[in-house]
């Protein structure tokens, strides 16, 4: 039981950093900073939703770290850590209060990207950066939509084939 159970998360860690090694590739569609798609959460959504928290935590923080050592820095690691884990908190709450999948990767997306905002501010000693907000909550709304269906629709496709995960 246990092997299969780090298998899985091994599974959902590669496939998180597989994602996020095809989203640096990809040209940026929006010229703001800070704004990235966000696909490795496709990884953590689902872990969400087929792991116990326990798992999807540590899943999200090596994702990090891992993805941090191979294409960031020590500030993307700060950036990316404060994100990731305020918006998986976020979305373990809205899951336990019955939210769906699309609404909980929405929140999650906002959430993350606000964090960001504010970790950003914290470090620049500035509240210039608030200007950013309305564009950082709209793109982490759309980017955490997509997400969310996305995910919503692998857990669907596992669920009509009674495939187990």
């Amino acid at each position: 039981m246990e092997t299969k159970r780090i298998t899985r998360m091994g599974m959902l860690v590669a496939l998180s950093l597989i994602l996020s090694y095809v989203e640096m590739l990809l040209p940026s569609f929006i010229p703001i900073p800070g704004i990235k798609l966000g696909l490795a959460n496709i990884a953590i959504v689902f872990a969400l939703y087929t792991l116990p928290f326990s798992d999807a935590l540590f899943i999200s923080i090596l994702r990090v770290f891992i993805s941090c050592l191979l294409f960031g820095n020590v500030l993307s690691l700060l950036y990316s850590l404060s994100g990731a884990l305020m918006s998986l908190f976020v979305m373990v709450i809205l899951r336990a209060l019955n939210a769906g999948e699309v609404a909980v990767s929405t929140a999650g997306g906002v959430v993350h990207s606000v964090t960001q905002l504010g970790v950003a501010m914290l470090f620049m000693k500035s509240t210039a950066l608030l200007y950013y907000l309305p564009f950082l909550v709209l793109a982490g709304a759309v980017t955490g939509f997509v997400i969310g269906i996305v995910t919503k629709s692998l857990l669907k496709r596992m669920k009509d084939e009674r495939l187990s995960f």
